[in-house]
């Protein structure tokens, strides 16, 4: 059964300053509408859900905020027990992460890659047949006329910066030139 993810980008509204009422976090943009995608490699990375490649988590286990928007809560709340892993990460977090920070581990997957005319091997996924059966990092054999690796992933393999997020990261990096990267989170959760 495959993880999905859920969540909000959230913003709390500065405009200079903070008063009572412009503390609120508010649900800023539904993930979904950025987002589309079911990279385990990103999920692992990121919030340490479905982390098969061995990644330290940027933010995993962290549960809602304790401040969360109602809005945001609310949609929580409606997966009931199908909705887990809750957790978030802030702009001003993001903007600090080292993206060719190796995994701590080999990833469990081999990687697979296919020969073509003219760029010779491309890595084309990962091969869910294949196990690396005590192969060391950078093992490599050739298996139904495919090249087969064990590798280690960096950040940027699993979240890259022009891929599937970059609309996530384009609307938070947005929202914090004008609120600044503190008042700006990604809020999600999983389900499977």
């Amino acid at each position: 059964m495959g993880a999905d993810i859920h969540g909000f980008v959230e913003c709390r509204a500065t405009y200079g300053t903070l008063d009572g009422d412009d503390a609120r976090w508010h649900a800023a943009i539904d993930l979904d509408l950025l987002y589309g995608g079911r990279s385990y490699d990103a999920f692992g990375c990121l919030f340490g859900v479905r982390n098969q490649a061995g990644f330290r988590p940027l933010a995993g286990d962290r549960g809602l905020p304790a401040e969360v928007s109602p809005r945001i809560r609310q949609a929580f709340e409606e997966w009931g027990p199908d909705g887990h892993s809750p957790s978030w990460i802030s702009w001003a977090e993001l903007t600090t992460v080292d993206w060719d920070e190796p995994a701590e581990t080999v990833d469990e997957r081999v990687h697979e890659y296919a020969r073509t005319p003219d760029r010779g091997w491309v890595r084309t996924g990962k091969s869910s047949r294949s196990r690396r059966q005590g192969r060391p990092e950078g093992a490599e054999w050739i298996e139904d006329g495919k090249l087969l690796r064990v590798a280690r992933l960096v950040r940027r393999d699993a979240v890259p910066e022009d891929g599937e997020w970059a609309p996530v990261w384009k609307a938070m990096s947005a929202l914090a030139d004008v609120h600044g990267g503190e008042n700006v989170r990604l809020v999600v959760w999983f389900d499977n």
